[in-house]
């Protein structure tokens, strides 16, 4: 395969399960007055602050985001013209089964073990920064509108894809209560230029192969 890349920021958009945050929350009984006959409302179970986070599973993976048909030039190559479609749009997902602390405190645990972020902070409100790999709101990269240029004749696509960082975590308080979860976040966005004519040399390309070159 073919293929020029660039680097972008990271993070995606939209949260999958927003999981409870740190504090403490109880109900008030009823009064005197207008607050006789009021029930008093259940306590809210919610995160410990100092519990331990381990991780498992951790696993890398390139996802196709978007893919262009494909193009015939001729001898010397030229400007593709033809646009990307978008195939999947990549976000960051959080999925906890009970309290545990903020999606963000999560993907930065989950950035330290997969070497996204590189701190000795052990929470993310300890390190007194942020990065784009916690940034829960940050929407999907954009689908490039630059054409790369072959210099070569040949049928081409341009297609684009993400770096996705997946893994299951549990998250165990210091009284040994324990929460378990699954955080995935992206961390690269690239560009690649490909040749039909050439045999794929990847799970990526080979996917791009069966959507673009190959006959419907």
């Amino acid at each position: 395969m073919r293929g020029t890349a660039g680097r972008a920021g990271t993070a995606g958009l939209v949260i999958g399960v927003l999981v409870t945050g740190l504090g403490a929350c109880t109900g008030s009984a009823g009064g005197n007055g207008a607050d006789q006959g009021r029930k008093t409302e259940e306590p809210v179970a919610t995160a410990c602050a100092n519990g331990t986070f381990t991780w498992s599973h951790l696993t890398e993976r390139d996802r196709l985001t978007g893919v262009s048909d494909p193009e015939r030039l001729g001898k010397g190559g030229g400007a593709l013209q033809n646009p990307m479609r978008r195939v999947y749009t990549p976000a960051p997902s959080v999925r906890a089964d009970g309290p545990a602390p903020s999606p963000a405190e999560i993907l930065f645990s989950l950035g330290k073990k997969a070497g996204e972020i590189d701190s000795d902070a052990r929470t993310l409100a300890e390190a007194g920064e942020t990065w784009p790999f916690t940034d829960v709101r940050q929407p999907a990269p954009e689908l490039r509108t630059d054409r790369l240029t072959p210099r070569a004749a040949g049928e081409y696509v341009q297609y684009a894809g993400v770096r996705e960082v997946a893994a299951d975590f549990r998250y165990r308080c210091p009284d040994g209560r324990t929460v378990s979860g699954h955080a995935r976040n992206w961390t690269v966005d690239f560009a690649v230029l490909t040749d039909c004519g050439v045999r794929p040399d990847s799970p990526l390309a080979r996917e791009v192969a069966r959507r673009s070159c190959e006959p419907a």
